[in-house]
């Protein structure tokens, strides 16, 4: 839903992240008049969404006011997925996350067994915050495949069976209470819109998740970016140059994600007579560092760039994120930085940071958190009709 420059909804929207705490900073953030914004912070206190504070003298005039959520107004659940856990938390309205757990759970077992696990994890969490913490108004669910927009359906996705088509958000309502929003998105676009609300100065940023899997999300001028269908930085079936012919889930060889991914890494070394599990055993090959996993991790990395440095050509960020277990591996991020020093101009490149995520695995808590908080003030007049 698009909230209006000087709505109600935009005005809690700046107020709940930080962006302004007074009717005079609203007035200067979206444009409107001071006497719009007045009547429409009062409507907003009226409706006990809103409250405001008077804070201590400064000086000889009147105390400043200052404007924050009304506290107990809600909660939102956050779930990030992964093949063989789930990392759930529960944020108040302002995204501070105020519990968390991670639980094991199997991707291969199918969405109503996960999200019966996971809606009971957050179901625990919310009880443990007692009655002040108030209801859950929404989900936000990352999951380890590509999922359209705004239909929010998980579209062929290479290492989740039994989840192509499946519609997560319908599947969880049930278990969450009446009026809840559920947003879904793939984990790689909340981890950026995760490490972007963490750090917001960097307005235009590009993280790559690089773990069992390759993903990748972009948020440019502080938006995500989605594209039309919801697959927009999906970079996990770009050919790679020059790269050996190993079929991908997608039907077509030399795939990123074929070539380059943890599973693919951690399945050459097997073939190779490398006794190694996955990719936490693979990563502890590479600290003791182990000459045929080191040269693996940095061929990956390099690949990786290779990919990277079109994305990077094409959006100029600030800021590229690494994320995911492979950008635990120094050889991995180092492969990247070189592709993309070497293959992306000074132009592009100067100011550029090439960062491991700074947020670690609550990115796209953080993200989910975030993004399904905007749905829920996004249609305030149905969060005030509720009695929310």
């Amino acid at each position: 839903m698009t909230v209006r420059p000087g709505s109600p909804a935009s005005l809690v929207s700046l107020v709940r992240t930080g962006a302004a705490a007074s009717r005079a900073e609203l007035a200067r953030c979206t444009g409107a008049s001071p006497t719009t914004v007045a009547a429409r912070v009062e409507e907003l206190v009226r409706s006990g969404v809103l409250v405001e504070e008077v804070g201590p003298a400064t000086g000889s005039g009147r105390p400043p006011r200052r404007l924050a959520l009304r506290a107990g107004l809600g909660v939102v659940g956050a779930v990030g997925l992964g093949e063989q856990h789930a990392d759930c938390a529960v944020l108040d309205a302002t995204g501070v996350v105020l519990a968390e757990r991670r639980v094991p759970v199997q991707i291969g077992d199918g969405p109503e067994a996960v999200l019966a696990v996971v809606t009971g994890v957050l179901t625990e969490l919310l009880d443990g915050q007692g009655d002040g913490a108030g209801p859950l108004l929404g989900l936000g669910l990352g999951v380890p495949g590509p999922v359209s927009h705004p239909q929010g359906a998980v579209t062929s996705p290479a290492r989740m069976p039994g989840w192509n088509g499946a519609d997560v958000a319908a599947l969880a309502r049930p278990h969450l209470p009446a009026g809840a929003v559920v947003v879904v998105d793939n984990d790689a676009n909340l981890m950026a819109l995760g490490e972007h609300a963490t750090d917001p100065t960097a307005a235009h940023l590009v993280l790559v998740k690089a773990g069992s899997g390759i993903g990748c999300g972009m948020v440019v001028d502080g938006v995500l970016q989605r594209g039309a269908r919801g697959f927009a930085g999906d970079i996990s079936h770009v050919t790679v140059p020059d790269a050996e012919p190993v079929p991908c889930s997608c039907g077509r060889v030399g795939c990123l994600d074929a070539v380059a991914s943890g599973a693919a890494l951690a399945q050459r070394l097997r073939d190779d007579g490398v006794p190694v599990d996955g990719v936490d055993a693979m990563l502890d090959l590479a600290r003791d560092a182990h000459p045929q996993t080191t040269g693996l991790l940095r061929e990956a990395g390099y690949r990786t760039g290779t990919v990277l440095a079109t994305i990077v050509n094409l959006v100029n960020p600030d800021r590229l994120v690494l994320a995911g277990w492979l950008s635990q591996a120094e050889a991995f991020v180092a492969g990247v930085r070189s592709a993309v020093y070497a293959q992306s101009p000074p132009l592009v490149t100067d100011g550029l940071e090439v960062v491991v995520g700074r947020t670690g695995p609550r990115a796209g808590l953080l993200g989910a958190g975030r993004s399904a908080l905007d749905a829920v003030f996004a249609d305030l007049p149905r969060l005030l009709a509720a009695g929310r």
